[in-house]
């Protein structure tokens, strides 16, 4: 029941504190800031938008560099941004958030262009992987469609065409089945058609085919009979849907018929580049990408026979936001994408699933009784728990040395909102879980900062553990409960009236959890707790 306050009441309530944040988008056509407010609620109000364009995408894809002057231009901008921060009394690292996609990460002089802008600007641009920018889009769009109602059991394509590549997620029963990145960006397109000279009059036919070939590569990997509904995001869709549609700006999610979006991409990439910044009041950076991004959408929609396309307003910054109001804390619903995507690549490779799944049920055990000694935070948890649930995938390639095609398979593959780093980490912990335990003439170890060669080694002795526990892979051991006893971790198991098998696998799998934790690992019955079931 809802409760009612009175003025006097109403003016008691304490209000909830807020603080500003930003965050800053260095894009390949423009370089965009965002200042809100975050509540202790971890609602987000936005305060003001800026946009400034640039002509990173245009040095990058064409020459592979960002020139001497995009970079001044680029510090001219990001000072501006700095005294603006300042008059909102943002000015703790922690409190800005900047980060760069492909324009910036594919450039040869990126450390360059990092340095000069945190020298003379004083903030830290972050280069964010496809698997970052997905992931970012997914909480964004997620969140926007949950205020509307949430994912429905319709199959849906999510599209966001930029300029230097296009990202793609397909959701099904509202989980992530596909999470891909092409080579696809509307001014990445547009820069390889000037480089080789096409005439004016073949630009459309030329993109056109240029996107089909992308397309053919989608379709090889998502059927067309699934896909409903498909959703666009980004700029150039959003200018569409205004243009189009005369969307009210407070819309979410803009439906336009996708004929007529068709016929309106068509008609802007018959148009000059000038001739867009005079109709439309585009910049010129804008107006480069327009008609490429939109005929990108239009074709993607036609060829999964999508009728109407439904165009988002959130942005890459939305995300930012969400992340910066949860306090970079991964939430359930992420941590539940992320554990799907992992059962489907351990499907995919035939696993063992009753194994894999309780051992990475012992692995979190393990992780929370010990988290005084390994003091690592909540996300290494669920590194932990899908290296546990794919430590076996390698037995698909062959029985022996499984853990070494482990890490192969897992290091290959999409995991979708992973990074590099984390599909790293994963596989590492995946591979040592048994046989030799980590060594520097291991070079995909070695590779890593000590911190996180040490954060292996920690995990993967927690792996070793649980997998012993589950020797039989029959799920015997399921009532355990933990204490210290004198340099050892005596690990209490109810319900079991032999231990002998388990006992031996962990005396044989225990010595990297001795080196890394200082404790033997001792099996004993649990006579008080015997047939009291899971225990957790």
């Amino acid at each position: 029941m809802e409760q009612v306050l009175s003025a006097a009441e109403t003016a008691m309530t304490p209000t909830p504190r807020r603080r500003p944040v930003a965050v800053i988008d260095v894009g390949s056509s423009a370089i965009r800031m965002e200042i809100a407010e975050i509540d202790t609620q971890g609602n987000v109000r936005s305060l003001e938008a800026l946009q400034h364009p640039v002509n990173l995408g245009k040095d990058t894809f064409a020459s592979g560099r960002i020139e001497p002057e995009t970079i001044e231009e680029c510090v001219s901008i990001l000072k501006g941004y700095r005294r603006v921060l300042r008059d909102y009394g943002i000015d703790q690292d922690e409190h800005i958030r900047a980060v760069a996609t492909s324009s910036v990460r594919e450039a040869a002089n990126r450390d360059t262009f990092q340095n000069r802008i945190l020298i003379a600007a004083h903030i830290n641009v972050e280069l964010i992987e496809e698997a970052e920018v997905n992931r970012l889009a997914y909480i964004a769009v997620r969140d926007s469609l949950d205020k509307l109602g949430g994912m429905d059991d319709r199959d849906t394509l999510v599209v966001e065409a930029g300029s230097g590549s296009m990202e793609v997620l397909l959701v099904q029963g509202g989980h992530v089945t596909l999470s891909r990145t092409y080579r696809l960006g509307s001014l990445r397109m547009r820069e390889t058609l000037e480089t080789n000279t096409v005439p004016a009059n073949r630009i459309g036919s030329m993109l056109t085919r240029h996107i089909q070939r992308t397309i053919d590569q989608i379709q090889r990997t998502i059927p067309a009979e699934p896909v409903q509904r498909m959703i666009a995001i980004g700029g150039d869709a959003r200018f569409a849907a205004d243009a189009v549609a005369n969307a009210n700006e407070q819309e979410r999610l803009i439906p336009i018929p996708v004929t007529r979006f068709s016929r309106f991409a068509k008609k802007l990439v018959s148009r000059s580049v000038d001739e867009l910044v005079s109709q439309y009041r585009l910049t010129f950076q804008e107006a480069e990408t327009a008609g490429p991004a939109l005929l990108t959408y239009a074709r993607l929609a036609e060829s999964f026979n999508v009728e109407q396309l439904l165009v988002s307003r959130t942005t890459l910054r939305d995300g930012l936001l969400l992340e910066m109001a949860s306090r970079g804390m991964w939430t359930e619903h992420f941590k539940e994408q992320v554990m799907y995507s992992a059962r489907m690549l351990g499907r995919k490779y035939g696993y063992e699933e009753k194994h894999a799944t309780h051992v990475a049920d012992l692995s979190t055990r393990l992780f929370e009784e010990l988290q005084a000694e390994h003091e690592l935070p909540p996300r290494y948890e669920l590194l932990l728990r899908v290296a546990a649930l794919l430590h076996e995938i390698g037995l698909y390639v062959a029985n022996q040395s499984h853990h070494k095609h482990s890490l192969y398979l897992i290091m290959h593959s999409d995991l979708f909102g992973l990074s590099r780093r984390d599909t790293l980490l994963v596989a590492l912990i995946a591979r040592y879980h048994r046989r030799a335990a980590p060594k520097m003439t291991h070079p995909e170890y070695a590779a890593l900062p000590q911190h996180e060669r040490l954060n292996v080694s920690k995990l993967a002795a927690l792996l070793r553990v649980a997998d012993a526990l589950d020797q039989n892979h029959m799920q015997q051991v399921r009532d355990v409960a933990f204490r210290r006893e004198r340099g050892r971790l005596i690990v209490l198991v109810g319900g079991l009236e032999d231990l002998t098998l388990e006992r031996l696998a962990v005396r044989q799998k225990g010595e990297l959890f001795a080196d890394i934790y200082g404790m033997s690992v001792e099996l004993r019955r649990d006579t008080a707790r015997k047939g009291a079931g899971h225990g957790r």
